[in-house]
């Protein structure tokens, strides 16, 4: 069974930086793309980084320039390392790994930018 597990989420003052990380039960290569998503109150799941099995990254708008997303096969770890952080994104963020026939999702960690 995969297990994707999150963790860094944390309270952080406005223009903070956080880093988030998700360590998989298996190795990272064995997932087509694997990502980040974010849940904010009363909004939907939406995507904010990816990276496929080549390398290859995509952003959402909002987060471009400030957030960026990088793993370690040897750790089978994917991190996402956010900068200038406003209220804005506040939000559980969520790991996801996809696979042919499997789409997984850890269990989020939270994020909270405050003052």
């Amino acid at each position: 069974q995969v297990q994707l597990v999150e963790s860094g989420g944390d309270l952080v003052q406005p223009g903070g930086s956080l880093r988030l990380s998700c360590v998989a039960s298996e190795n990272i290569f064995n997932f087509n793309r694997m990502g980040w998503y974010r849940h904010a109150p009363g909004q939907e799941r939406d995507l904010v980084a990816t990276i496929n099995v080549g390398g290859v990254t995509n952003y959402a708008d909002s987060v471009k320039g400030r957030f960026t997303i990088d793993r370690n096969g040897a750790e089978n770890a994917v991190w996402l390392q956010m900068n200038s952080l406003s209220a804005e994104d506040t939000a559980v963020y969520y790991c996801n790994g996809q696979r042919t026939g499997g789409n997984y999702w850890g269990q989020g960690t939270h994020v909270t930018v405050s003052s």
